[in-house]
């Protein structure tokens, strides 16, 4: 994707509208005490206004039509201009002091992410990244940010960047907002999810765009979303309003057995754990330790995707696991060969790097 330099025009210096005032007024040859006299203002509050002290009121544009013939919407804009350069001027010397805060965002990958715009100056990047955030301050990020609590898998062997994983977090709810879902449904939820389970035999070009109406169809909006650099998660979820939750993936592991055992386990938080405000776990940012939550969503994911009395007799029937058994058993439950060698490579019940050819490859296109 090409980043284009965003330029745009502000000028540095907008007069008050009182100097325009003073040039009528000398243009009238028209006093400020008969300018006062005509309009019934006080002869100060005049003076006031050419001197930008005070601002020309609806009212005051009004009478000054009245008396140059000169519409009140000339004054009321010119008043307006005026004021929004104050105000402007005002932010970009509160921003100023704050660039640095840009150095804890990785800017640079969402820019390349296509996430943001590149701007030449740094105040104007400082205010796309705030934007991106729907927040005014790097205090207010902080204030939501960090008092944020959500439930995603992550990596407990790394430490991530919570800048990145607050961006990837982000970026998750504006993709989210672009979905229409109906009110959750738990009911439908549930349904949803043994149909989705199917889908775990095909290939991604078709189970996404499945996966995704599928939810949406029950409350809960689906969206892939590629990791940033020093994110380190694979899923996350967290409820956007009363009616509308969320699940986010990344394809941190690039398996099908990772996708759909994150996918199942963020479904198993809505499902068990209600409309919770954000639960954020994992060392290096701000946390809840919540582990039995964590073993719940665990088991529902593994319990949906193997049934435990399946997986009973499949063991018990099997001497030495091996391709032809692995893809067998598979197929007589539903479900990609691949989620099965995670499993039994998760229970230690297979080596590590025994049949990880039965697992499909996922790639962002």
């Amino acid at each position: 994707m090409e980043n284009k330099i965003q330029n745009q025009y502000s000028p540095d210096y907008v007069s008050p509208p009182g100097d325009t005032l003073l040039e009528v007024l000398e243009e009238r040859r028209m006093t400020q005490a008969e300018l006062a006299e005509r309009t019934g203002r006080p002869k100060k509050t005049i003076n006031e206004i050419i001197s930008g002290k005070a601002a020309i009121t609806p009212e005051t544009a009004l009478q000054l039509e009245l008396v140059f013939n000169i519409p009140a919407s000339f004054w009321n804009n010119r008043e307006r201009r005026y004021r929004e350069f104050l105000a402007q001027q005002e932010e970009k010397e509160r921003l100023e002091k704050q660039v640095a805060w840009l150095k804890g965002i990785p800017v640079t990958a969402m820019i390349k992410s296509g996430w943001i715009r590149l701007c030449r100056d740094k105040v104007e990047q400082l205010r796309e990244v705030l934007n991106f955030f729907a927040v005014t301050s790097p205090e207010n990020w902080e204030g939501i940010w960090l008092k944020t609590h959500i439930n995603f898998r992550k990596s407990q062997a790394f430490q991530s960047d919570l800048g990145a994983i607050t961006a990837w977090l982000r970026r998750g709810e504006i993709e989210a907002s672009e979905i229409a879902c109906a009110p959750y449904d738990a009911k439908k939820f549930q349904e949803a999810l043994q149909k989705i389970r199917a889908l775990t035999v095909e290939p991604p070009e078709i189970f996404q765009l499945k996966v995704k109406r599928l939810c949406a169809e029950a409350g809960v909006a689906v969206v892939f979303v590629p990791q940033l650099p020093k994110t380190r998660t694979s899923g996350a979820t967290h409820w956007l309003n009363p009616d509308k939750a969320l699940i986010q993936l990344s394809l941190r592991y690039k398996t099908d057995d990772h996708l759909w055992f994150t996918f199942f386990h963020e479904a198993g938080h809505i499902l068990l754990h209600g409309k919770r405000d954000f639960f954020l776990e994992g060392t290096g940012v701000a946390s809840v330790n919540d582990q039995e939550k964590e073993e719940e969503a665990n088991k529902f994911a593994a319990d949906i995707l193997i049934p435990p009395a399946d997986l009973k007799i499949f063991l018990a029937s099997v001497q030495q696991f091996s391709k032809a058994n692995i893809i067998q058993f598979a197929a007589e439950i539903g479900i990609a060969p691949g989620i099965l060698v995670g499993r039994l490579q998760h229970d230690n019940l297979l080596p590590p790097s025994h049949c990880n050819d039965l697992k499909q490859k996922l790639e962002w296109a």
